[in-house]
């Protein structure tokens, strides 16, 4: 069990971080998808006590951009303003999703202090200058190796991400010595075997660090929207070395060191496995040879599919999140993707999985227990929650499921990233407490008006109410509305305070929830679904 939020007072922040987001366009399901994520895991952690820092932003470089600019004709500059005040920064908003900061690459706080991290590995011997000449992918600003490429029908190269043709470029560039820390890295990698997640990513790594790196080109000077080399402003700073220090430039890397250490490495980086060679090769190794500490765990999830592709705009099977939460709801949107898809594997989304869940598991089993018990307190005690009178084998084994549901949801969502398993722990324990209510019959019992008869009642419909309390606090990082309304509801905020401020850990000390809260029956969480209008 993680230490309590005194114990933890004064030590390093729980420091997670999304990819920053390239903002060629507007942000899409997947965007938004490992946005979430990192969204639910560091509300989790807060819930513990702990100090917490979530990073998310924006990659602004790059010639990707300078062409998407150029084709909109508007400068790079306003293009990226443009995108991250209307589209990006909105969505975050809107999804509820709580970051500490955000991030955007064409900041100065970010732009000097890159110049200074690489200028450091310059004057360190680390980087040289050289030519090179190979595949480029635009769309993932990478270049290709040649056994990475895929071969059309007409026998043209593509890219496997996008599918499109890469683009071959000679250039004179500055190159970092990657190739020196390839033993390095797989002993780091055998120390730390959880450094990778999932296996599989693990294992991909180390089959690709195991054949020898090359040195990395680390600049570029065909185009010059970029950080100038600090040293030749011919060139400019190949966008994924920018890119990656962000996750130290963001935290005051050479600039607040009193932030810096506390915060900075990242606990978790939160990724798309198309960009894991960057984030479990090349960082850790720039880190290596800045004498810098390597992040805890970089976290690869899988892509969301439609019709057996990767979502992406480039690909035209981009979805806005809004085409769902404007049907399903923002918290049930936020809980679909994790509740469906096993993080860190490939998964199709589909509406009618969505709004089959949706009714079965958030409707019926969540919303309708919600409703039934309020509504019961109401009809047979006036609102006024009642004490429990004695408890039997019955609710003993609602209190011990309870126990065993924030065990597993901790352990899985906490510590394992495994979000589904997690979700599905909670939902086990409401399953748990449909079931107890069907079993003891809470309204014939409510025709034995006898002492005896008043009593049992009471303790059923306290023990479903107090179920549901510790449901509310389990399920606020990944649903924070509906949890304070049924926070609210239950008369809990005036009697146990704010919902974000109560303990996941102690959701599992049963007994919280004191005789003679107002218990009031609010909306309905999860309303009926209307049919989608056709076209």
């Amino acid at each position: 069990m993680a230490a309590t939020g005194s114990e933890k007072q004064g030590t390093k922040a729980f420091y997670v971080t999304t990819p920053i987001y390239y903002v060629n366009d507007a942000p899409h399901l997947g965007h938004a998808y490992t946005t979430v994520a990192g969204d639910v895991l560091t509300r989790w952690h807060r819930q513990r006590g702990e100090k917490v820092w979530y990073l998310t932003g924006t990659d602004e470089h790059g010639q990707k951009i300078m062409r998407t600019a150029e084709a909109n004709d508007v400068t790079p500059q306003a293009w990226c303003d443009k995108l991250v005040e209307e589209a990006w920064k909105p969505l975050w908003e809107h999804l509820n999703i709580a970051n500490d900061d955000f991030i955007r690459t064409t900041q100065k706080r970010h732009t000097d202090r890159v110049q200074e991290f690489v200028q450091d590995l310059y004057d360190k011997d680390e980087i040289y200058k050289g030519g090179y000449e190979g595949p480029y992918c635009v769309g993932c600003e990478e270049f290709k190796l040649p056994g990475d490429l895929v071969e059309a029908e007409d026998g043209t190269k593509l890219c496997p991400v996008h599918k499109r043709p890469v683009e071959i470029l000679k250039e004179e560039n500055y190159f970092f010595k990657l190739s020196a820390y390839g033993p390095k890295l797989l002993e780091f990698y055998e120390a730390n075997p959880g450094f990778i997640q999932p296996e599989s990513a693990r294992n991909e790594v180390v089959n690709f660090v195991k054949q020898g790196l090359d040195d990395l080109s680390i600049s570029r000077s065909t185009f010059d929207w970029g950080i100038p080399v600090p040293w030749d402003e011919k060139h400019v700073i190949y966008v994924w070395i920018d890119a990656l220090l962000n996750y130290a430039t963001a935290v005051g890397y050479n600039e607040n060191p009193a932030k810096f250490e506390e915060t900075f490495p990242a606990d978790v980086h939160l990724i798309g496995k198309d960009i894991l060679r960057f984030h479990a090769v090349i960082w850790p190794a720039m880190l290596m040879a800045q004498g810098l500490p390597v992040p805890g765990r970089v976290a690869a999830n899988g892509w969301l599919m439609v019709g057996g592709e990767k979502m992406s705009k480039s690909n035209l099977t981009g979805i806005k999140p809004q085409d769902l939460t404007s049907h399903f709801g923002v918290d049930a949107y936020r809980w679909y993707f994790l509740r469906a898809i096993a993080f860190g594997q490939d998964g199709s989304f589909s509406w009618e999985d969505f709004t089959a869940r949706y009714t079965s598991e958030l409707a019926n089993d969540y919303g309708n227990l919600a409703s039934r018990v309020a509504a019961m307190v109401g009809k047979y005690f006036g609102g006024a929650l009642p004490a429990s009178a004695a408890d039997g084998d019955a609710e003993k084994a609602v209190q011990d499921g309870l126990a065993a549901a924030v065990a597993t949801a901790d352990r899985k969502i906490g510590e394992e990233l495994d979000f589904q398993a997690g979700i599905l722990a909670i939902f086990d324990f409401v399953k748990q407490v449909n079931g107890y209510i069907t079993e003891q019959e809470p309204w014939k019992v409510a025709k034995d008006e006898s002492e005896e008869g008043r009593a049992r009642l009471a303790t059923i419909l306290y023990t479903a109410a107090e179920s549901l309390r510790a449901v509310a606090v389990l399920l606020n990082p990944v649903m924070p509305e509906t949890s304070q309304a049924l926070w609210d509801s239950l008369g809990a905020e005036a009697s146990l305070g704010a919902l974000a401020a109560q303990p996941v850990q102690s959701s599992a000390t049963w007994g919280q929830l004191p005789a003679g809260a107002t218990v009031t029956k609010g909306a309905v969480l999860f309303p009926r679904l209307e049919e989608p209008k056709k076209d």
